[in-house]
């Protein structure tokens, strides 16, 4: 899903041999609930040509609000000293290879990996609480009791955060979701803006005197405001969207029975059934980019300043790069070639982090996802980049 107003953007039919695929427009001019007109970008090789070209395409507008703030909103923010410099995915500049070397360490595989045996037995737990509810006959919400804080829990151990505040950064993150990349109205706006806010003044407590990452960015040299953004970013790229895949994934998996059989007897691995996840459920659909100079792709003119929102959740089902792109099946052709983690020097460096997560969530879960049925699905807001799954109610 990305913004509703645009899933009207025009379509034809391909031809013979395509299995009746709908054929996107590679490059399509679209306007925004605001009247701002975008290029939305829906084939894998643009898409990828276009994040790979930093310099002709820059990340300049990456966490610009797409619905203008209002003077009461920016009043909410400035009274909270709130300030979003460049750090990490909108920074274009020289400091973004240090920031993002330093994140790195934090996040390294060896770090990664190390978590698991910790997270497996916290997931097991859980389970094993859930599957006792369910065999009362009662239902559960597998988004809240066992996918929400997940990764937050996780990445507050990589990453130095003593207690965790889960419901804070939990609250504080959607509400930056919803702040930058949703359709709103100005009372909400000030609403969410108040609570960004507050959460921004105990960023700034912790990036003064916090160990770990803080630490190491104060440690670089990097100004206090440097080191609020990257933990801004970090608490949401870093936990946000993990966990909304985590419930995404879970969601899809309770439809693939074929898959799940699989899973149970050892003749699908884990790992693919994780990368067609990612392929057909990816948390962040779209991207955006601001064209740098005039330049043209698929042969559309794209002049200097324009707004490029590259559609990841499309390219990921482009019919050029796998062979069977609506259908789950993990370890097919072309399925480990999603770009739901972005590409070139801005490519999420926090994937090996969402990949053990879910993973050890999948292997875990699996028993239980085949034997329960859906009561409520998970909703999905009005957004253009996130899909922000609430909660996800099964019983037996």
């Amino acid at each position: 899903m990305l913004f509703r107003s645009w899933e009207q953007v025009p379509t034809t039919t391909a031809g013979a041999g395509t299995g009746g695929d709908v054929h996107w427009p590679e490059v399509a001019r679209v306007a925004d609930h605001v009247g701002v007109e975008h290029l939305l970008v829906t084939r894998h090789a643009l898409v990828r040509q276009v994040l790979t070209d930093p310099d002709g395409f820059r990340p300049d507008n990456a966490l610009d609000a797409v619905t203008p703030m209002p003077v009461a909103a920016l009043r909410v923010l400035a009274a909270h000293r709130f300030r979003l410099p460049p750090t990490l995915a909108n920074n274009g500049g020289t400091s973004h290879p240090e920031i993002r070397a330093l994140v790195a360490d934090a996040l390294h595989p060896t770090r990664v990996a190390a978590q698991r045996d910790w997270l497996a037995a916290l997931v097991r737990q859980r389970i094993a609480e859930l599957t006792t509810t369910l065999d009362t006959g009662a239902p559960v919400d597998l988004h809240a009791g066992l996918a929400a804080d997940l990764p937050l829990l996780v990445l507050a151990r990589l990453i130095d955060l003593p207690d965790a505040p889960v419901t804070a950064v939990k609250e504080f993150a959607r509400a930056a979701l919803e702040l930058f990349w949703a359709p709103l109205d100005a009372a909400r706006q000030q609403v969410l803006a108040a609570e960004v806010g507050r959460f921004h003044r105990l960023l700034r407590e912790f990036a003064a005197t916090g160990d770990g990452l803080a630490a190491s960015l104060r440690a670089a040299g990097h100004p206090p405001d440097a080191v609020v953004g990257a933990l801004f970013f970090l608490l949401v790229a870093g936990q946000e969207t993990t966990s909304q895949f985590l419930t995404l994934l879970l969601h899809r998996l309770t439809g693939e029975p074929a898959v799940l059989a699989g899973l149970r007897d050892g003749t699908v691995a884990v790992a693919d059934v994780v990368e067609e996840g990612l392929r057909l459920e990816p948390p962040i659909v779209t991207w955006r980019r601001v064209a740098a100079r005039n330049t043209t792709l698929g042969g559309t003119v794209v002049p200097a300043g324009s707004s490029v929102v590259l559609w990841l959740a499309r390219a990921g089902r482009d019919p050029a790069v796998v062979q069977s792109p609506n259908d789950f099946r993990p370890g097919q052709r072309g399925s480990r070639r999603h770009l739901a983690f972005g590409a070139g020097v801005h490519r999420c460096v926090g994937d090996q982090l969402a990949r053990m997560e879910a993973t050890t969530l999948v292997a875990e879960a699996a028993p239980l996802l085949a034997g329960v049925r859906v009561v409520r699905p998970p909703r999905y807001p009005d957004n253009l980049t996130f899909r922000m799954p609430d909660t996800f109610v099964v019983r037996r």
